[in-house]
């Protein structure tokens, strides 16, 4: 008797839905799980087999088959331990009812039956094929997809409770969909309020914020400039409907959702250690997870003492910078991992941090000086848009005086990002630093002086192309921050002011 249940798998960070047939038949006992499914799936046949006898039902001496379908496409995870036990129990008749083919099964079986939560729930919940109305998942997740509306999604706490809704028997409790979670506001505990002095950092900070940009932070050790860094979500807008949701959806793939789930309404910061692996920051792995810079999406990546990243790390995320996405290949297939990601780094200026530092002496050669600024590459340096020097404050500027806080400044870069919206909203456009040639040309307005600066910067400064679009896209936000309708020459002279060259004075 043959019986067929829906789940799902996840392919880089999307949901594939996974047509689960089981087949009942003669022959020597034994069950058998084919359609190109990895060790957690094939090792669930023993999960199945105690979850079905300790549940009550009987596991059919028989010779059992069971398909993942389609059969090309490489299936990870515990998720479908629920389909392949509602499978069988279909094709053995221990189960009745049209129920079944009406509803996505996903979760993990415990040996006593009991259904355990799952990563990536998100995803395969929105990757309903037609026909099905639902899906059936552990309470673990409820928290997961709570915020989904106009879905019918049943919880449930063991194979037996799914037994007895899908013969009709009783029904299953739905997730009541609920716009009251809000996650907490700060993802960091630093508010600008916190940073004594560095004015010019803050502007920078402040500017980079409006755009979107990246900025490089240089330096003494103590100064300041991680603080400064985890200061930026602070100042940062909440995400867009839209945006939570890929944010949320990357999470739960990578298993990560915050206690409670829910929507994850706040950008998020990464800041991963300088000895992470280049699959570790890109994503990949045997089976492709989404890396830090996927994390990232829409938020922060700080990357602190950036010299000690290797340099094959920081090169791999030349790529990734320009086009916010990263295409991960294996023999299994590619996958595409979404990272537009706001890129922040903090260095000092050699290997003991003290050169440039008025209040300590630097013993370090000049040979050691360019080794160490030498292993960040020039292309690398070239994306960022703002390199900022952070100096050491005074210290009568510590215990005195009070500073804006990050409530202030997010008032202005929300009114920035207000005008930025309707700017770039045609061209289906984010922020400032998303926009191209085309866009800086067709929906920015230049004044001739301003046109007339960057333009001699080119030859003066050595700017490249890039760097010469990236300056008028700095620029540009600028001018957002000041309210002005267009771009004029003290807005490129602060843009210009931004591109310090990092290397030996």
């Amino acid at each position: 008797m043959l019986s067929r249940m829906w789940s799902a798998t996840i392919a880089g960070v999307d949901g594939i839905p996974v047509r689960v047939e089981a087949d009942v038949s003669g022959g020597l006992p034994g069950l058998e799980i084919v359609g190109l499914a990895d060790a957690a799936v094939k090792e669930s046949r023993h999960r199945v087999r105690s979850a079905i006898k300790n549940s009550g039902f009987e596991m059919p001496a028989r010779r059992i088959t069971v398909n993942l379908a389609p059969a090309d496409l490489h299936k990870d995870g515990s998720q479908m331990d629920l389909a392949v036990a509602a499978g069988i129990l279909g094709a053995s008749g221990q189960l009745s009812g049209e129920s079944s083919r009406e509803y996505l099964l996903l979760g993990e079986l415990a040996l006593d039956g009991t259904l355990r939560p799952v990563r990536g729930v998100l995803p395969m919940v929105l990757c309903l094929p037609d026909g099905i109305q639902g899906a059936i998942l552990p309470w673990g997740n409820a928290g997961d997809v709570s915020f989904l509306e106009g879905m019918d999604l049943l919880l449930a706490k063991s194979l037996g409770e799914v037994a007895t809704f899908l013969k009709g028997d009783a029904p299953l409790p739905r997730v009541v969909a609920s716009a009251s979670h809000r996650e907490p506001r700060a993802q960091t505990a630093v508010d600008a309020a916190e940073i004594r002095g560095q004015a010019v950092a803050k502007r920078a900070l402040l500017v980079a914020a409006c755009g979107g940009h990246n900025m490089l932070m240089t330096g003494p050790p103590g100064v300041g400039k991680s603080m400064l860094a985890r200061a930026l979500p602070g100042i940062l807008p909440d995400l867009t409907q839209e945006e939570a949701l890929e944010v949320t959806r990357i999470h739960s793939v990578a298993g990560i959702l915050p206690p409670g789930g829910g929507l994850i309404r706040h950008r998020p910061f990464r800041a991963p250690h300088h000895t992470v692996t280049a699959t570790a920051l890109i994503g990949g792995g045997a089976n492709p997870r989404p890396g830090e810079i996927s994390l990232a999406h829409r938020g922060v990546l700080f990357l602190d003492e950036m010299p000690e990243f290797a340099p094959s790390v920081l090169n791999v995320l030349r790529q990734p910078i320009e086009d916010g996405y990263a295409v991960v290949t294996r023999s299994r297939g590619s996958y595409r991992f979404p990272c537009r990601f706001q890129l922040v780094g903090a260095m000092n200026n050699c290997p003991c941090g003290r050169f440039g530092d008025d209040l300590a002496e630097c013993f370090c050669t000049p040979q050691s000086r360019r080794n160490y600024i030498g292993r960040i590459s020039g292309p690398f340096l070239d994306r960022m848009d703002l390199c900022v020097a952070v100096n050491r404050v005074p210290v009568e500027e510590l215990s005195g005086g009070r500073e804006e806080a990050s409530s202030k400044l997010l008032d202005q870069v929300l009114a920035a990002r207000e005008r930025q919206r309707r700017r770039l909203d045609p061209a289906g456009l984010v922020c400032n630093s998303e926009m191209g040639p085309k866009e800086l040309s067709t929906l920015v307005t230049f004044s001739g002086r301003a046109r007339k600066l960057s333009l001699d910067a080119v030859n003066k400064m050595r700017l490249s192309t890039r760097a010469y679009y990236r300056v008028l896209k700095v620029a540009t936000s600028v001018a957002d921050l000041e309210g002005s309708p267009r771009v004029e020459e003290e807005h490129v002279a602060e843009a210009l002011s931004y591109r310090q060259t990092v290397g030996l004075p």
